[in-house]
């Protein structure tokens, strides 16, 4: 008899600043993939992004607030226990849960330079992998070297109503 594992849902990234589109996509794959929760972990420095201007605690509130009362949303800093900012990482120390099975989520945008993360392989590997399709991204994506090498395999592409609304976006106002 096999135990049924929660489905947990990661939505990784600085959240400079965390907006409704995190949201949305937080609500819709709750739904969707029925998570028992997703934990918005948020990072001090994404690799591919300059070191942003705002405190790790300023925005850690601030995704706090745009939660709100929603108690299937967490936020947490993992890169002090795990001493990485790398994915794979955060994806091998939650692995260790046996009861759990991992989502993670992201953008469209997102999948186009997957391949060039660390061990980008071995994340697809290790969880389900959730494409939210974002304006302007999506042939782009569908073209990525990730979505032709996965295929379908771990990876889901979800076509939603979107918020056209990205943290670069606002960070210019």
């Amino acid at each position: 008899m096999s135990l049924k594992k929660d489905k947990i849902g990661i939505l990784g990234g600085s959240f400079d600043p965390a907006h409704q589109g995190h949201l949305a996509i937080s609500k819709e794959a709750i739904k969707r993939f029925k998570l028992k929760r997703i934990i918005w972990a948020i990072t001090k420095k994404n690799p591919f992004k300059k070191l942003s201007t705002v405190s790790l605690l300023a925005r850690e509130k601030f995704c706090k607030k745009i939660i709100g009362k929603n108690n299937l949303i967490k936020v947490k800093f993992y890169e002090d226990i795990i001493r990485s900012n790398k994915t794979i990482n955060l994806i091998n120390y939650l692995s260790r849960n046996k009861k759990i099975e991992i989502y993670f989520l992201m953008g469209a945008d997102n999948l186009i330079f997957f391949h060039k993360w660390y061990k980008w392989k071995a994340i697809s590997q290790k969880c389900n992998i959730i494409v939210f399709d974002r304006h302007g991204y999506k042939k782009r994506s569908l073209n990525s070297m990730t979505f032709k090498t996965l295929n379908n395999k771990k990876l889901k592409f979800v076509e939603f109503n979107k918020v056209n609304i990205s943290s670069s976006q606002l960070r210019k106002i």
